[in-house]
């Protein structure tokens, strides 16, 4: 009998694997014929181009997992890459077929201060080459109004708002529970505004790290009133955040009334009485439906004018979480990224390096070795210039040590020079359920870390003085890169994060400037006129057949609406929030042991895409502490 119930599994899983295999195989062969075709591609045609935003701004987006997109369980947003968008705007605004351009931000999550503030920059490009820019969204939060606010014409729905909600907000500590449970939380650290560990050893914020934070959270906020306000100079919006409720009263309660007293936006109107007015300069839709306008669709517009990757300076992408091993695009994978860098310097004629970080850092073995691969291309004689998008920290900071010149924005993160490693141990917890350890050790060592009887003296110390090892080493690359004393770098490092503009201050960085100003500067430590070179973007080629995945579910989602009213939306971004939270717990438990990593960094950007794969893991979770 036993042997009949195991041939049938076996038989069921050659079913599964054969089915599945056809059905890749039909998707292949679908795609190949739905490519090739002898008529020349279509002209795009006229109207507005129109940047609904279904979910982030990325440096890079992550690479989807075919499986997933065909089992349904993909990521339930978007992402969107900042230099296409970037591109597709700087193509409108000289495009005769381009009569407007139409932010619809009902869906949009954000994408961090610096992308969003490129993104405003080249909104304001498009308008001084007198094409209006319109925006639209049912609620407005602080990502969308700060995109919303470079727009000529500013809509909200009568029913909708604008809901500032500024920088800050708690995080989670987990000492009661680890208490609870008996966990032993090993923790081996340096600095002392490192602060990721203290959710584990805490059960509140350290003075240390509220004063780091909040000099932070008040920094950034500055930073995003000030872009606000110079692209909109007549709003009150000082008075508007600083107290929403006496806005709100005056209004009678309408949020979209005491938006438009405040000046924040234009017009109310639903999104008919939107469509009809980019109509009047766009032109109307083939179809005739109400509210809607000629548009021209973002990703065939990005496709049609996506420069081509042929240059001589060569940008090396190091975006996400720094990650032993290989990974795809989205993640700073240490074998991926070297192996792609050594690839390109091998076989292309690269006259310099750009090396752009949008990273809080993560495994130290990983910086490590991207670190060494940026140096061969040193060691090759590319003059190496670093562009620091929304962070660049720990390890993030550590890939950026090579540099001859860092670029970074007033409002990226930066810093976080410190190290640290944790390692729970379950002695505690089984102690509780009458299991106990024992056994017999020939060396201190002998079984260590042992997770479940708890790590020896010896082994802590070990690890300390590791963890002290790795951090000296740090301080050491950042003093010998930025010319000055390992005290003077230890003095400002301690793990501490510090906003761009404190950190040109204090020597972190040498100038203020995005991407375009780190190539310039590439161009011109490689003796080539600016205005001739053209980049190379060192990174994987897309995969065609998920490209393909991706347009087909796309096509099948765009119907599908985000939550629009405040209460909806709030949870949605807040249950992605917990969901990231989950994903970075798991990442340390089951990553690099000792890390430069600055996972407080990561509340200050957009939240990663949630798969249905993700949310069956938080709900696990949260049954399996329910049950606990």
């Amino acid at each position: 009998m036993a042997f009949v119930k195991a041939a049938w599994r076996i038989l069921v899983a050659v079913k599964d694997g054969l089915v599945l295999l056809l059905l890749l195989l039909f998707f292949g062969l679908l795609y190949a014929a739905l490519s090739w075709s002898p008529k020349p591609a279509r002209a795009v045609s006229s109207g507005a181009l129109l940047l609904k935003l279904e979910g982030t701004i990325v440096e890079q987006p992550a690479e989807v997992d075919p499986f997933a997109l065909l089992s349904g369980s993909g990521p339930q947003m978007r992402e969107y890459r900042l230099s296409d968008i970037v591109a597709a705007l700087d193509a409108a605004k000289d495009d005769a077929k381009v009569k407007a351009v139409v932010l619809n931000l009902d869906g949009f999550m954000g994408g961090g201060q610096v992308a969003l503030s490129r993104v405003g920059e080249a909104l304001d490009a498009v308008k001084a080459a007198k094409k209006p820019v319109f925006a639209y969204a049912t609620l407005y939060s602080d990502e969308g109004y700060q995109l919303a606010a470079h727009a000529s014409e500013s809509w909200v729905d009568p029913l909708g708002g604008v809901a500032i909600m500024g920088r800050g907000g708690s995080g989670l500590y987990y000492k009661g529970l680890i208490d609870k449970l008996g966990i032993n939380t090993h923790v081996y650290r340096v600095g002392t505004y490192k602060s990721f560990v203290e959710p584990f050893t805490r059960s509140e914020q350290s003075p240390e790290a509220r004063q780091a934070n909040q000099a932070l959270a008040d920094a950034l906020w500055q930073q995003w009133q000030d872009d606000v306000m110079k692209a909109r100079p007549s709003a009150k919006l000082a008075a508007y955040a600083r107290n929403p409720v006496e806005a709100a009263t005056a209004a009678g309660g309408n949020l979209a009334k005491a938006a438009l007293t405040a000046g924040l936006v234009d017009k109310l109107g639903d999104e008919a009485a939107f469509g009809e007015r980019v109509a009047k300069i766009a032109g109307e839709p083939s179809d005739e439906r109400t509210g809607d306008f000629a548009t021209i669709d973002l990703q065939s517009y990005i496709k049609a004018h996506r420069p081509p990757n042929e240059g001589q300076i060569g940008i090396l992408t190091v975006a996400g979480s720094i990650v032993d091993g290989e990974a795809g695009p989205g993640s700073a994978a240490g074998d991926t990224i070297s192996d792609l860098l050594y690839k390109a310097l091998a076989e292309k004629e690269l006259k310099a390096l750009v090396v752009r970080v949008d990273s809080p850092g993560g495994s130290v073995m990983a910086s490590e070795k991207i670190r060494t691969a940026i140096l061969q291309a040193k060691a090759k004689g590319l003059p190496v210039v670093v562009s620091m998008g929304n962070v660049a920290a720990s390890g993030g900071y550590w890939v950026s040590t090579p540099a001859n010149v860092i670029f970074a924005e007033p409002d990226t993160i930066t810093g976080s020079i410190g190290v640290f490693g944790i390692l729970p141990s379950f002695e505690g917890t089984l102690a509780k359920m009458g299991i106990t350890t024992d056994g017999v050790r020939t060396t201190p060592l002998s079984g260590q870390p042992d997770l479940a009887g708890g790590t020896t003296p010896e082994f802590d110390r070990i690890m300390q003085m590791g963890v002290e090892d790795i951090y000296s080493r740090f301080v050491g690359l950042v003093a010998k890169a930025r010319g000055k004393s390992p005290q003077q770098i230890d003095a400002i490092a301690q793990g501490r994060v510090w906003d761009g503009g404190t950190a040109r201050q204090i020597g972190l960085i040498d100038r203020f400037g995005g991407l375009d100003e780190a190539v310039a500067e590439a161009a011109k430590l490689a003796k080539i006129d600016p205005k001739t070179a053209r980049a190379y973007r060192i990174e994987k080629e897309p995969d065609k057949f998920i490209e393909f995945l991706q347009s087909m579910t796309e096509r099948e989602d765009e119907d599908a609406d985000a939550p629009r009213d405040m209460l909806s939306r709030q949870a949605m971004v807040q249950r992605q929030w917990a969901m990231q939270a989950i994903a970075d717990v798991r990442a340390m438990i089951g990553g690099a042991g000792v890390r430069a990593d600055c996972l407080e960094c990561r509340s200050y950007g957009a939240p990663r895409p949630v798969t249905a794969a993700d949310e069956r893991g938080l709900m696990g979770l949260l049954a399996a502490l329910w049950r606990g």
